[in-house]
């Protein structure tokens, strides 16, 4: 009787059936020495237990590291350009690249992309600290990190191979920081997220770089009595080799 309970409740589970996502990345770590000038990785994928193609969307993102970014407005004030105000967000990705089959307004409502921070004008800050309306601040650091190519946005640019199986390619600039990445794959279904599965992958630096940046943090007097030495000896050296005799 209750091998026949268990399998009438397998049954009515509904969670079993349902879509699910399992995606992957072409490496996971990055190493950055001093001839790096951005590279490439890859974002691919499945979907499990597939429905229909019609109405299902991929977005893809990856973000990280969070961050204190400040945007700073400048007036003319009697033929001076000074600071008049600014506004302080904390907890905002330091690079942030979206990828998906459709523009985001048409494959969710502004609700659900704030919900999941999808897109770079629904990136929620942590706190914000402003005398005013923060969202023309919000808006310049886009628009500024997008000019920096840190913030990209690429609709239609998801590939499938065959109706199940797809794939990305993101762009990783020269300029990012160090730290923890998260790529974020979301299945969508009529507006809403069906599944989603998040991997993390690591941006780091290498060799002479990375001894130099560890010395800085870690003795940051040292490295400062280091960084004046050796200016007080690059500039000797310049005098002496442009002295000219008598």
């Amino acid at each position: 009787m209750r091998c026949w309970l268990f399998l009438l409740l397998l049954l009515t589970l509904p969670a079993s059936a349902a879509e699910d996502i399992v995606s992957g990345l072409s490496q996971d770590q990055i190493e950055i020495n001093s001839s790096y000038t951005g590279t490439d990785i890859v974002v691919f994928g499945t979907i499990e237990r597939p429905s229909q193609a019609a109405g299902r969307d991929i977005v893809v993102v990856v973000r990280g590291p969070d961050t204190g970014i400040t945007v700073r407005r400048r007036d003319r004030i009697a033929g001076v350009w000074v600071n008049s105000d600014a506004a302080k967000f904390t907890e905002m990705p330091a690079f942030y690249f979206l990828a998906s089959t459709r523009p985001l307004n048409a494959i969710a409502g502004a609700e659900v992309l704030d919900r999941y921070g999808l897109g770079a004008m629904h990136l929620l800050p942590g706190t914000i600290v402003s005398h005013h309306d923060p969202l023309p601040f919000r808006q310049a650091a886009v628009r500024q990190l997008t000019a920096q190519g840190l913030y990209r946005e690429a609709p239609g640019a998801i590939d499938f191979h065959s109706e199940n199986l797809f794939k990305t390619v993101v762009p990783i600039p020269a300029a990012v920081a160090r730290g923890q990445y998260n790529v974020e794959v979301y299945l969508f279904r009529g507006g809403d997220v069906e599944s989603v599965q998040s991997t993390p992958f690591f941006i780091d630096q290498t060799g002479l770089e990375r001894r130099l940046n560890n010395f800085a943090h870690n003795q940051p007097l040292g490295y400062g009595l280091l960084a004046v030495f050796m200016s007080l000896l690059f500039g000797w050296a310049t005098s002496v080799l442009m002295r000219r005799p008598g």
